[in-house]
């Protein structure tokens, strides 16, 4: 309806106001969320001041997944939240249902906000699986040990697989946090948003650890030394790294540490932890070379199988983790874990993307 007044100032106010209510609203835009984080994707809406979408998924006798969005998408700007976590398998198969559910329901964009990336860690052929992060079963790990892992040149790429099936499935845009390899990007001919916990981190030291000017930042690996360069830079302290090598998957056979932490508070800082055999040999190593406290701070806390007791046993303060994975059953279990919400991250991220914005802030700077 026309905005009628005498008052031309009057008029002129109502209509601003409208336009503002109008803008408020993020008209043309839905958030849907799976069945992996229906926590993140509340939080996400909340931040947006939206509601979240109407979907319904079960399964059938068989255990086929079945997906029924319950409102129209058409032209719409079209957001599902599903994490890789829990149940990946199907969890994944419901994002791509979804995926492929909007798109034939005319949806104008649609967008997957991935904040743990599924299979992130077999992005290449020329390693063993499990040599990042505690990766294989026992099975595996004996199967690599008795036959030295002769077939390692037919390991599969399944990083690339899931970006294939995601671009068929009919995504047009990937919103994740914290890859596991940055090269996954190039897995996917469509925009990926790789968004980083390191600004939320920075803030949580900074507000949790007291003697955070003389801590040290720690990498478990040489693989993360550039991420925990990043921080100590951003600190401005000092940084050390840990060179470990492995004579089979799940068992580290010797650690040596690069630096020094004597009388310093340590902080190690990974992208994630499974089974956290080497963030609690790390931090033991830590505490032998003198360490004052140790820290451990994950983007991903995936804590499968015997992480929890590991965790509970080891000299950590805190392990501090991000809510890309619900971390509720492992808070109760675990103590020492600590919560970061980067739900305000994605929040953003979806906020910007929507309005055609830049995302290269959050690069560097938590929204509030």
């Amino acid at each position: 309806m026309p905005v009628r007044s005498s008052n031309p100032i009057r008029a002129r106010t109502l209509v601003r106001s409208n336009l503002e209510k109008a803008s408020s609203r993020m008209p043309n835009i839905k958030v849907f969320s799976g069945s992996s984080h229906p926590d993140l994707a509340s939080r996400i809406v909340d931040r947006l001041g939206i509601d979240l979408g109407k979907v319904v998924t079960k399964k059938f006798s068989n255990l086929e997944t079945c997906v029924e969005i319950g409102e129209s998408v058409r032209g719409e700007d079209v957001y599902i939240v599903q994490s890789g976590s829990g149940e990946i398998n199907d969890n994944l198969m419901e994002l791509l249902i979804m995926i492929n559910a909007c798109k034939i329901a005319s949806a104008s964009r649609v967008t997957a906000v991935i904040p743990c990336f599924p299979y992130a860690r077999q992005d290449k052929k020329d390693k063993l699986a499990g040599n990042d992060h505690d990766f294989c079963d026992d099975k595996l790990a004996e199967l690599m040990k008795t036959n030295e892992w002769k077939f390692r040149s037919r390991a599969p790429i399944s990083a690339k697989l899931v970006a294939n099936m995601l671009s068929v499935a009919g995504a047009d845009h990937i919103i994740t946090m914290d890859l596991h390899a940055s090269q996954i990007q190039g897995f996917f001919d469509i925009p990926v948003d790789n968004l980083y916990a390191e600004p939320a981190v920075l803030k949580w030291i900074r507000e949790n650890i007291a003697e955070w000017r003389n801590s040290i930042i720690v990498s478990p690996d040489a693989g993360g030394a550039k991420r925990v360069t990043s921080i100590a830079d951003r600190l401005n302290v000092e940084f050390a790294l840990i060179h470990k090598e492995r004579k089979k998957a799940n068992e580290v056979a010797s650690m040596v540490l690069v630096g020094d932490v004597k009388d310093r508070v340590a902080i190690l800082v990974d992208d994630m932890a499974d089974t956290c055999g080497t963030i609690c040999h790390a931090a033991d190593k830590l505490v032998e070379a003198g360490a004052t406290r140790v820290y451990a701070i994950l983007t991903h806390g995936i804590f499968s199988g015997p992480a929890i007791s590991r965790i509970n046993n080891a000299c950590f303060e805190a392990v501090v983790v991000t809510n890309t994975i619900p971390q509720d059953g492992h808070m109760k279990d675990c103590p020492k874990i600590q919560c970061i919400d980067v739900s305000m991250m994605f929040a953003e991220a979806v906020r910007r993307t929507h309005n055609g914005e830049s995302v290269s802030y959050l690069f560097s700077n938590v929204p509030y």
